[in-house]
């Protein structure tokens, strides 16, 4: 008799096991799987090739601020729909379901805090939250922290995550773009600090402004810098691009950036520089 029609009958048979999600992690950069635990041990860092996994603000200010305190500010204000903004579904409808999904209401997390002691006023952005685009209200927090950092006398740090300016408000976003710049020229006349952190992505209108103009500007390993992407540059200039041209490698390699700092160190490199940079 074929082998195909042999009764099945007898046959012993293994249930299949579903491995719960988040148990391994795949690295994006190189595929190497890793437990789970074994990440968050490595502060989500993959173990074979460096690269730095995306992950939640509120695992930043852990990492970063004195005991994980953030006294945050501004958080009633939120984004209107001043051009009447549809694509697949109407600019409300998308600021509402971000706002369940992140449980803020806004792009970017704002206040005063410690390091080392040493109190700042810091902003981090939220990529959960529209890809951590900037609208009018994430410029305007923005702002209203180097504003804080002006009247307090303080030191500024800013750690961005961005696709870049939201289109969804058109010009209003791009005009963020001077509004913090000309508070960071402020600042740096009155010789306040401003480190800037630039994780992964930072990009377009945010990288054109404020995340550049640090005083010192820190970056992860193997981030995802610039402002236009491969092809709209490839296409404007007509030539090839060189490999990895928008990675913090690259960019440390040109002068852009001061320092690559593994997440681990980043907590002692920015209090270090504060110790520097700030005597008061």
């Amino acid at each position: 008799m074929a082998w195909f029609r042999k009764s099945k009958e007898g046959l012993p048979t293994q249930e299949k096991r579903n491995i719960p999600e988040g148990i391994w992690t795949k690295c994006d950069s190189c595929g190497e799987v890793v437990y789970g635990k074994k990440m968050e041990e490595l502060l989500w860092v993959c173990p074979n090739c460096d690269f730095h996994f995306r992950i939640p603000t509120q695992k930043y200010i852990d990492l970063l601020l004195d005991d994980g305190q953030l006294e945050e500010y501004d958080i009633e204000i939120s984004s209107l729909d001043p051009l009447k903004f549809k694509d697949s579904k109407k600019y409300p409808d998308r600021i509402k379901a971000a706002q369940q999904k992140t449980g803020k209401t806004e792009g970017v997390i704002a206040g005063m805090a410690t390091m080392g002691g040493i109190e700042i006023s810091f902003a981090i952005m939220n990529f959960q939250f529209i890809g951590g685009s900037m609208g009018s209200v994430v410029g305007e927090k923005i702002a209203r922290a180097i504003e804080r950092a002006i009247e307090k006398e303080v030191p500024l740090i800013i750690v961005s995550s961005s696709g870049g300016a939201r289109m969804q408000e058109g010009i209003l976003s791009l005009m963020q773009m001077a509004k913090t710049s000309a508070l960071l020229a402020i600042l740096h006349e009155k010789k306040i600090p401003y480190i800037s952190i630039l994780t992964n992505p930072t990009t377009a209108g945010v990288m054109a402004s404020y995340a550049s103009l640090g005083d010192v500007i820190l970056v992860e390993p193997k981030a995802l810098l610039g402002f236009a992407g491969p092809r709209v540059i490839q296409q404007t200039i007509g030539q090839d691009l060189p490999d990895g041209f928008q990675s913090s490698e690259f960019f440390m390699d040109k002068g852009f950036v001061d320092k690559i700092v593994n997440r681990k160190d980043l907590r002692d490199t920015v209090i270090a520089l504060l110790r520097f940079m700030w005597s008061k």
